[in-house]
């Protein structure tokens, strides 16, 4: 082979390479999927939401007020609808209510009963309504979810912040799952 014949097989392969990537990047671009949720069951005259105020149905005082918060922000972060300040101005209302909390000891130290790990489940009724009906556009009436998480058991307020932390992320893991959930095309 001659230098000739390696620099137009250099060539061959490099437009081979290009070609394949365009290939690859129309069929990506060109697919039904989408790397952003859509909306097949909450139709397009939704475009405004108000998260109601959860009730909370547990013993763990104002944990409503971070599940709330957490579905704001989320909302927010999905960009499908703009959310309001009052069911006046909504076209649809999120309702929730925290039907139960359980803290469950996950792991204990050596031969003490002193649990240095704790398991946190969240059940919830949730629904998605359209303003001034009960007619609900997505509902789940046992939306549940786990968390696990470490205790200082030598120091109880370092514990306490443990929970307060588990809980927060609990929330934000609970409204991005039930965020999919509500705008899923299946």
């Amino acid at each position: 082979m001659d230098k000739l014949d390696l620099i137009n097989n250099k060539k061959a392969r490099r437009q081979t390479r290009a070609a394949l990537l365009g290939l690859s990047l129309l069929l990506i671009v060109g697919c039904g999927y989408r790397l952003y949720p859509t909306s097949g069951k909450i139709g397009p005259e939704i475009k405004t939401v108000y998260v109601a105020v959860f009730a909370n149905n547990t013993p763990e005082a104002n944990i409503e007020t971070g599940f709330r918060n957490a579905f704001i922000d989320q909302f927010i972060k999905g960009r499908r609808f703009k959310v309001v300040d009052s069911e006046g101005s909504a076209d649809a209302v999120l309702k929730g209510d925290i039907r139960n909390l359980i803290l469950a000891p996950l792991s204990y130290r050596g031969d003490s009963n002193i649990a240095v790990e704790k398991r946190i489940t969240v059940t919830l009724s949730l629904a998605l309504e359209v303003k001034g009906t009960a007619s609900p556009l997505w509902r789940e009436a046992s939306f549940s979810q786990w968390g696990d998480f470490t205790l200082d058991s030598a120091n109880l307020l370092a514990g306490q912040a443990s929970q307060k932390r588990a809980l927060a992320k609990l929330a934000d893991d609970v409204a991005e799952k039930a965020y999919r959930r509500m705008i899923a095309d299946f």
